[in-house]
C-alpha cells in the first residue's frame, strides 16, 4: 500500500508559512525538508542574482533554458520572491511578510539581519509567536556565543574541525573531505528538526523562540564516536585502519567492491563458517575486533583472496544468505538502476517546465497517514514576487511596478 492510500489530503506542515533568508545548501536544504512536508515556503532572494547556486555548474539544458543542478536540488516546491532588503521598502516588505510567518530560516553571514534592524531579535519582539532559526557555522544565541561566532564558514571548515576530516581517508596521506556538502545537508535536517521540536513548543506555550543551529555543533554530534572513545579512553581514532575493529570497510571482488563490517565475534564466526575456514574464530590472531586489527596483514590476504574468487553480486548474496550486513559500493549509475530505489521510490521525478523531467532524492522518512510529497519545480528568479506581494501583503498594482521599475524587487 502507497503512503498515500489512507492518508489525509493534507501533508504535516500544510497550513504553516516559512520565510527563507538563505542561500547556497544549508538553508535552502533545510526549507526544502519544510516544504515536501506541506509548509508554503517564501525563498527571498536578491534582485538579478538570485541564490549563488543558480549560477554554479553543471547546468540542466534544454531549447536555451539553462537551470543550475545544485539549485534544481534543493529549491523544489518553493516560490521566489525577489527583494532588495537594503532598500528601506524592501526592509518594509520584509517586516510585513514576516508578521504573516510562522517560521524564519535564516542562513546569512552572521549579523547581516540585525544591521538592517531585522534580525531575529527585533521581529520576534514584535511577533512572539515567530519561529526564527539561524544557520551558521558557530552558532548565534546569548549565552552561547563563542570566539568563532562571527566567522563565516563553509561545510569543509565544520568538517575539519568537528575532527570528521581527520578521520576519512589514508593514514599516509592528508585528511579528506566526505561528500561535498554533507554538513550543509546533516545541519538544514538538523535545524529542520529543531524547527518541528519549536512549532510543537508553540502549540503548548503560544510563544516561538530562536532555534540556533551550528554547523559545528552538528557535525561534532555526528562524530559522537570520536568524542566517546577520546572521553572514555583517550584513544584518538586516526584516518586508516581501526584499532579496535577489523575487518570494516571496501573489500575488491572480481568486479566491484563491496562493504563489511564485523562488530562482534558472532558475525566474525558467520564469516569463518562462509569463508570455511572455522578455525579462525577461535585463533588468538582473531578471536576479537583488537586481535584482527592488530593482525590484518595475517587475516587481510585470506578474507580478500576468497572475495577475490566471486563477483561483487555473488559475494553480496553469500553474505546476506549467512546473516551477514553486506552491501554493494554503489557508484551513480548503479544507484538509478536499482530495483529497490525503484520499489521505495527513493528517486523522485520533478518535471520543469523549462528543462524537463529530472529525478532528485525523496525526503525521508516515510508517512503512513500522509499524501505523497509535492513535487513542484523550483522557482524561477522573482516569480511570485506579484503574487506575494498583492495577494498576500495588500500592495496594489502600481506599487508593485513601482517598486519594479526602482530595484526594489524583481517581476519575473
Amino acid at each position: 500500500m502507497s503512503p498515500s492510500a489512507s492518508a489525509s489530503t493534507e501533508r504535516p506542515l500544510t497550513g504553516i508559512r516559512v520565510v527563507g533568508l538563505e542561500q547556497y545548501m544549508a538553508g535552502p536544504y533545510c526549507t526544502m525538508l519544510l516544504a515536501d512536508a506541506g509548509a508554503e515556503v517564501i525563498k527571498i532572494e536578491r534582485p538579478g542574482v538570485g541564490d549563488p547556486r543558480r549560477s554554479i555548474a553543471p547546468f540542466a539544458e534544454k531549447n536555451g533554458a539553462k537551470k543550475a543542478a545544485g539549485f534544481m536540488a534543493y529549491n523544489r516546491n518553493k516560490k521566489s520572491l525577489a527583494l532588495n532588503l537594503r532598500d528601506p521598502r524592501g526592509q518594509e516588505v520584509f517586516r510585513k511578510l514576516a508578521a504573516t510567518a510562522d517560521v524564519v530560516v535564516e542562513n546569512l553571514r552572521p549579523g547581516s539581519m540585525s544591521k538592517q534592524g531585522l534580525g531575529h531579535r527585533e521581529m520576534r519582539v514584535a511577533h512572539p509567536r515567530l519561529v526564527w532559526a539561524i544557520i551558521s557555522g558557530f552558532g548565534q544565541m546569548d549565552g552561547y556565543t563563542g570566539p568563532y561566532s562571527d566567522r563565516p564558514a563553509f561545510d569543509i571548515v565544520a568538517e575539519a574541525m568537528s575532527g570528521v576530516m581527520n578521520l576519512v581517508g589514508f593514514d599516509d596521506k592528508p585528511p579528506s573531505g566526505t561528500i561535498y556538502g554533507m554538513a550543509d545537508v546533516y545541519s538544514g535536517m538538523c535545524t529542520a528538526y529543531g524547527i518541528m521540536q519549536a512549532l510543537f513548543m508553540r502549540e503548548r506555550t503560544g510563544e516561538g523562540q530562536l532555534v540556533d543551529s551550528a554547523m559545528f555543533d552538528n557535525m561534532l554530534a555526528l562524530n559522537e564516536a570520536m568524542i566517546a572513545l577520546y572521553s572514555v579512553s583517550g584513544q584518538i581514532p586516526q584516518r586508516g585502519q581501526s584499532k579496535n575493529y577489523w575487518p570494516r570497510g571496501a573489500f575488491a571482488t572480481k568486479d566491484g567492491y563491496i562493504a563489511i563490517n564485523v562488530p562482534d565475534e558472532i558475525i566474525w564466526k558467520r564469516i569463518c563458517e562462509i569463508m570455511e575456514r572455522p578455525d579462525l574464530a577461535d585463533d588468538e590472531r582473531a578471536c576479537n575486533g583488537p586481535a584482527r586489527a592488530a593482525n590484518t596483514d595475517y587475516l587481510a590476504p585470506i578474507l580478500e583472496g576468497w572475495l577475490g574468487s566471486m563477483t561483487r553480486d555473488e559475494a553480496v548474496a553469500k553474505f546476506n544468505d549467512a546473516g551477514i550486513p553486506c552491501g554493494p559500493v554503489y557508484a551513480a549509475d548503479d544507484v538509478f538502476n536499482d530495483p529497490h530505489v525503484a520499489a521505495r521510490r527513493v528517486l523522485m521525478p520533478v518535471i520543469d517546465p523549462d528543462v524537463g523531467e529530472y529525478r532528485f532524492a525523496r525526503t525521508p522518512p516515510l508517512l503512513s497517514a500522509a499524501p505523497e510529497l509535492p513535487a513542484d519545480p523550483p522557482p524561477n528568479l522573482g516569480q511570485h514576487t506579484r503574487e506575494i506581494l498583492e495577494s498576500l501583503l495588500g500592495y496594489d498594482t502600481a506599487d508593485v511596478d513601482a517598486m519594479a521599475a526602482d530595484g526594489v524587487v524583481q517581476l519575473p
